[in-house]
């Protein structure tokens, strides 16, 4: 049974990494043979605890890392850009979501969290736009959001029992949203994108998870129906429409910068919003597009992030206190967080 837990952990944390065997053994300086990486990997042959702390250094994971049994299983797990990825980078992707989930579940765990998602909206089916609309002010009235911007994406939906991951991918990566065990919520966010885009990619990754589409829309339907969720969810159609009116022939950037301050949403979403509510016709909207493309110092100004970048607490939350209670050790602390016990000790700020 250990033999086994360490091959799986062996082998999650090499593609964590992105390493190849041959990557591995040059990275611990060919002490062991490609041979024997791939005998750790099938259980067929235990590393001596030399070799295993060549492996813990080489792969940057603690020796405790490759004992830590199994708990917890992926499903409805859904990508996007996945072909732009490359198997490696999935592989990578996947692996640094699950340690990041498995930490987070044992800390809840250990605190007697209790992390149950009751929301059910499987007894609709959307099928038009008007459907995800009304799914979304449900969510919001079910939520008290009000109509007004919403100032932590990533607060609210954590309050609401839903695990938010952020890793550091590159741009290829937009998001990933599953089940954990079947009922536990997960949004998996690019740390990279900017306050605008990460806030938008959490609430299209929402619509994936609560939403339930008309079995005649195609994939690429799906994700358009997602981005009118992720649009609606950060500004309401009747608020947008109070702020800039019914109907309009021209709008200026200057209309739009405060609600892009205020509801944390970019100028793209804004102008396709104003499309899609026929606030301007789909010829205007195509000359916004042009125009942008044209002049680069356009493109830059509509581009432009101004909202508040925002992060997720919560797990470094759940660790401090813990840790504060003295309910874990700073080792375990440190082991949780991912840091040396030096690092832990110096963030601890008692008040």
């Amino acid at each position: 049974m250990m033999e086994q837990i360490l091959a799986q952990r062996l082998k999650s944390a090499r593609l964590m990494k992105g390493f190849s065997m041959d990557v591995l053994c040059e990275r611990m300086g060919n002490i062991v043979s490609k041979q024997s990486i791939s005998k750790y990997e099938k259980g067929k042959m235990m590393p001596d605890s030399t070799i295993l702390i060549a492996l813990s250094n080489a792969l940057e994971v603690s020796i405790d890392y490759f004992f830590r049994p199994y708990k917890l299983e992926f499903t409805e797990v859904e990508f996007r850009k996945k072909s732009k990825l490359g198997t490696l980078k999935i592989q990578s992707i996947n692996e640094h979501v699950i340690d990041n989930i498995e930490r987070y579940f044992e800390i809840e765990e250990i605190l007697e969290v209790n992390n149950d998602f009751n929301i059910d909206f499987s007894n609709i089916i959307v099928q038009s736009s008007t459907d995800v609309k009304n799914q979304a002010k449900r969510l919001r009235d079910l939520w008290n959001l009000g109509d007004d911007g919403i100032s932590k994406v990533v607060s609210v939906l954590e309050e609401n029992n839903i695990k938010v991951i952020e890793i550091d991918a590159s741009e290829d990566f937009d998001g990933l949203s599953g089940f954990i065990n079947e009922k536990k919520p997960i949004i998996v966010l690019n740390k990279n994108f900017s306050p605008e885009r990460l806030r938008f990619t959490a609430f299209h990754e929402l619509g994936h998870l609560l939403l339930s589409f008309d079995e005649i829309f195609s994939q690429k339907e799906i994700e358009n129906f997602c981005n009118q969720f992720a649009n609606e969810m950060l500004i309401p159609s009747k608020q947008f429409i109070k702020l800039i009116g019914a109907s309009r022939k021209e709008i200026s950037l200057q209309e739009l910068i405060p609600i892009q301050k205020q509801f944390g949403i970019s100028i793209d979403a804004l102008m396709y919003k104003a499309k899609e509510l026929n606030i301007i016709t789909d010829n205007r909207y195509k000359g916004y597009c042009i125009k942008k493309n044209q002049y680069p110092q356009l493109k830059e100004q509509a581009s432009l992030s101004r909202f508040p970048k925002e992060t997720s607490d919560r797990f470094i939350a759940l660790v401090f206190r813990a840790m504060s209670d003295e309910i874990i050790s700073i080792s375990k602390a440190a082991s949780l967080l991912c840091k040396s016990i030096s690092e832990v000790r110096s963030e601890i700020n008692y008040i």
